[in-house]
Formats: structure tokens, sequence, C-alpha cells
């Protein structure tokens, strides 16, 4: 199945702890069908030192989120759009169904 979500996009997040926060896809994880944005979902981990070059601490990342609680921003009006597949001179596109804008 094609991802409706890619490396890249611009996504907000629509239900959840962080609900209403946007921010791009660092990573996504298809056969956990989830995703890595950046700023959103964030944990703490405690890290031992690893030598002198890393220092331990506590250090704070993004966890993952499932992509059923992302939705994509359309390019066009900035907000929250589903993603739908169509042909164009025989290749398969993405396009935005709130606009109807073709995704890169």
């Amino acid at each position: 199945m094609a991802a409706k979500i890619r490396k890249g996009d611009r996504v907000v997040v629509i239900t959840g702890s962080d609900k209403g926060n946007e921010g791009e896809v660092l990573r996504v994880l298809p056969v956990d069908g989830r995703a890595v944005v950046q700023g959103v979902n964030m944990v703490k981990r405690h890290r031992k030192p690893q030598g002198m070059s890393q220092p331990g601490g506590i250090q704070e990342k993004e966890a993952t989120i499932h992509l059923s609680n992302l939705a994509l921003i359309d390019p066009k009006s900035g907000k929250p759009t589903r993603v739908g597949f169509k042909d164009v001179d025989g290749k398969k596109v993405r396009f935005a169904k709130a606009s109807g804008e073709v995704l890169s």
C-alpha cells in the first residue's frame, strides 16, 4: 500500500496530548504504522555518559506517534487535509483532497 504520509511532509497532530502541534516528519516506520515528527511527542531519556565525548544526563527526544493521529497540512490553505491518489501522466501521485493540489 502506498504511503499517505512521507518523510519531509508537514503534518498536524489531530488527537492526543499534542493535539494541534505541527511539525515535519523526520522518519516513517511503515511496518509499525508510526512516524517521528519534529517537536511532537517529546520524551525524556536518562543517559549514561559514553566516554569523554558524550556526557550523560537527561535528554529530550521525539518519540513515535501513530499515523492515524496525524493529518497532512494542505500546501494551499495550510489546514489539515486527507490524502488521495490519482494518475497524472501515467504516474501515481498523491493529492490533497481539500484543494486537489498534487503533492510532491
